[in-house]
């Protein structure tokens, strides 16, 4: 595994909410979700119902950004993502989702899956503005 993206992940495993910008007919949408990260895909996997506007707006157009960032006001320790990714329904077990939030079995969520297509990770504790990037293959 790249150095980069082990520096992003451990990141990303800290943390447990994105905000997420979608857009259908040049409208755009935007969000806040809690996250659950699958390693094993490179993929977050988050919880909307399909009646909400951002889900509405990934039905006709998949491409999705956001970021995921700590939140502080010292310089030296500004730390963020920003991603490009494809959303799609999750096909898969919800044990990723499930096993973050257990409280959401009682909910019975829809599960989405945003397949991540590159990442930006700023991070000034490595350096002032020093950026780690990943991009899938």
């Amino acid at each position: 595994m790249p150095e980069n993206l082990e520096k992003i992940i451990e990141f990303l495993e800290k943390h447990h909410t994105l905000s997420l910008a979608t857009c259908k007919d040049n409208q755009l949408s935007s969000c806040t979700l809690f996250y659950a990260y699958d390693k094993q895909t490179n993929a977050f996997i988050v919880a909307s119902d399909t009646k909400t506007e951002h889900i509405q707006n990934v039905l006709e157009n998949q491409n999705v950004s956001g970021t995921i960032h700590l939140e502080t006001d010292i310089v030296g320790k500004i730390q963020g993502i920003q991603f490009k990714a494809i959303m799609s329904a999750f096909k898969d077990e919800r044990k990723v989702y499930l096993k973050r939030f257990p409280f959401a079995l009682a909910l019975n969520p829809t599960l989405w899956s945003i397949a991540i297509d590159s990442l930006k990770m700023t991070d000034n504790r490595l350096g002032f503005g020093k950026k780690l990037m990943w991009t899938r293959e």
